[in-house]
């Protein structure tokens, strides 16, 4: 099964080029991801993030439902 998780976009380099990388925030652990799929994020924006793609921008509150229910289901830290 895939699973794709929402991070906050922290920092960008190169937003809207296919080139462009993130670093986004998960809850305190930060990794770098390509934000090729996803021209349209910006600073601050909550982004899919699959396999180290950011997959879409989701809007902050249902990254925050999801982000909760994933803590109360055990599946996150």
């Amino acid at each position: 099964m895939c699973l794709a998780i929402p991070g906050k976009l922290v920092s960008a380099d190169g937003l809207g080029d296919l080139t462009g990388t993130g670093l986004v925030d998960f809850g305190g652990v930060s990794k770098t991801v390509s934000l090729a799929f996803v021209p349209e994020a910006r600073i601050g924006d909550y982004v899919l993030v699959h396999a180290g793609i950011a997959i879409a921008v989701m809007d902050a509150a249902a990254a925050e439902r999801l982000l909760a229910e994933l803590d109360a289901a055990g599946e996150i830290a």
